[in-house]
């Protein structure tokens, strides 16, 4: 792969579209949801594949992290969340109960 400077949210996002990651997820109680399919998957039937953090250089409120994620089916997509004082407790929540974590 040709090397590309990942030090954007926007840029990542393309380059992990380019690898399959093609579905964008959303947490809804303690299930992750499909915007593409509608499928709804526990934690276990999850592994995040990769995660990237970006921090914003002058505002806190863009501090976020994107986790590409492989569901048991075979579906493949990104979830996005801040991190700090923007980020979503829900979706923290359910990221710590993945045990499936690669880098």
């Amino acid at each position: 792969m040709e090397k590309t400077n990942m030090d954007s949210l926007v840029t990542v996002l393309a380059e992990v579209e380019k690898l399959g990651f093609q579905s964008q997820f959303e947490i809804n109680g303690k299930n992750l949801v499909s915007l593409k399919t509608d499928k709804h998957f526990l934690s276990t039937e999850v592994k995040i594949a990769h995660y990237y953090r970006f921090e914003g250089e002058s505002n806190p409120d863009d501090n976020s992290i994107m986790y590409a994620i492989e569901c048991s089916d075979g579906e493949r997509g990104t979830l996005i969340n801040g991190y700090g004082p923007s980020a979503s407790l829900e979706t923290a929540d359910f990221i710590t109960t993945v045990e499936n974590i690669e880098k």
